[in-house]
């Protein structure tokens, strides 16, 4: 259920401000969104794995806050973020 190290680091590559950022409020959403759609296909075939699900739920809230930090900072980033993540607004 865990992301793999490639895939995490193409995440990291893809998000990151500066070949050194690991920190940036993209590469958490971008980590989080991840994690969130593995979760999600773990769900779909273990549907009474209810711990999981809980663990769902908080890495849903954690990336809901982080979007709505980064929509009130910066709007174009977050536009730009929700296109290239293809999520939903919050």
């Amino acid at each position: 259920m865990a992301l793999t190290k490639e895939k995490k680091q193409a995440l990291i590559g893809k998000f990151a401000r500066s070949p050194s950022d690991t920190g940036s409020v993209e590469v958490q959403v971008a980590l989080l969104t991840g994690r969130i759609q593995e979760l999600t296909e773990h769900l779909q075939v273990h549907r009474k794995d209810f711990h999981s699900r809980r663990g769902l739920h908080m890495l849903v809230g954690k990336r809901r806050r982080l979007l709505q930090y980064l929509r009130r900072t910066d709007p174009r980033k977050y536009q730009q973020l929700l296109q290239e993540l293809n999520i939903r607004g919050v």
